[in-house]
């Protein structure tokens, strides 16, 4: 089976299945596990993804406006790849190819090869796409026990967090300029480990919020997570945004906990590294409970 994956999560879930060199296309963002990166590149942003976060956010709002995709599709080297699956979703436009980039692309195809769109809004439906890309790729029993484990996984982390005599007060910011608070399983995720999101709604996408809501939020916590970011890059933005003054009278900020973290590894991809996700924001939530030792690059202290 040739199989093409139009977002990286999809890829991680390809290849955690055991299924790389079935793989033979993806996006310009694949980069885990790092073979992923030596594939073939069907996407190309139509944004420039190093801009500053205003001027991101700038650019995609302009052309989202115009009913434009951020991403554009290389039908040539899609038709030419021949797959006979693609993996594809349709949750969020910013994060893939949208359907009528896809279907354009697809015009080329005398035989279209069968096409899969993963629309996750929470771990279940992470953990049930996990499963469905098994029932596609003949890969069942192994997609089964993938799944199986990480539910059991975070389900281990939740039961221990259920026993802390506190629950913080969290809240995580998915963007920095403007300000956008993380939705979807990130809610979710936050709760599993121990901790309560006071702005994200669960299920629902992220959205805007001003200062002033982060400044009343109470915030015994804040994880910096913006949408597509690595660590180096989180920092590094973070340290470039002027703290509004308000912030000094939360907690998180008194307390100096607030943590910049990996996006791309643990949070903004709907796949198997969002249980490591979970264990992440136990481990700051709760450091004495959960006192393991977090590998290196995954968070640093701002």
């Amino acid at each position: 089976m040739r199989i093409c994956s139009l977002l990286p999560s999809a890829t991680e879930i390809l290849f955690a299945l055991g299924l790389g060199d079935s793989v033979v296309g993806v996006t310009h963002e694949c980069d885990f596990p790092a073979e992923a990166a030596k594939k073939p590149a069907l996407i190309r942003p139509r944004v420039d993804p190093h801009a500053a976060p205003a001027e991101l956010d700038r650019q995609v709002t302009e052309l989202v406006k115009k009913g434009e995709g951020i991403y554009a599709v290389d039908a040539e080297l899609l038709a030419s790849l021949s797959p006979d699956l693609i993996v594809t979703q349709d949750l969020c436009h910013v994060c893939a190819a949208s359907p009528d980039d896809l279907a354009a692309a697809l015009a080329r195809f005398t035989k279209r090869p069968r096409v899969i769109s993963l629309v996750p809004h929470s771990l279940r439906d992470v953990w049930d796409d996990i499963r469905r890309v098994g029932d596609a790729t003949a890969s069942r029993r192994e997609a089964q026990g993938l799944a199986l484990t990480l539910e059991q996984k975070v389900a281990a982390i939740e039961m221990k967090a259920v026993l802390s005599h506190s629950r913080p007060r969290v809240v995580c910011l998915e963007w920095l300029d403007p300000f956008y608070v993380g939705g979807h399983w990130v809610p979710e995720m936050v709760a599993k480990a121990g901790g309560e999101d006071v702005l994200g709604k669960p299920g629902q996408p992220s959205f805007h919020v001003t200062e002033e809501q982060i400044a009343d939020s109470n915030a015994d916590v804040i994880i910096v997570m913006p949408c597509g970011y690595n660590l180096t890059r989180t920092v590094a933005g973070f340290h470039d945004l002027k703290i509004p003054e308000s912030w000094n009278a939360l907690s998180a900020i008194r307390d100096r906990r607030a943590f910049a973290v990996d996006a791309n590894c643990y949070f903004s991809r709907p796949g198997p590294r969002l249980a490591d996700g979970v264990a992440l924001l136990a481990h700051l939530l709760h450091p004495d409970q959960f006192a393991e030792t977090i590998a290196t690059g995954m968070f640093e202290a701002l």
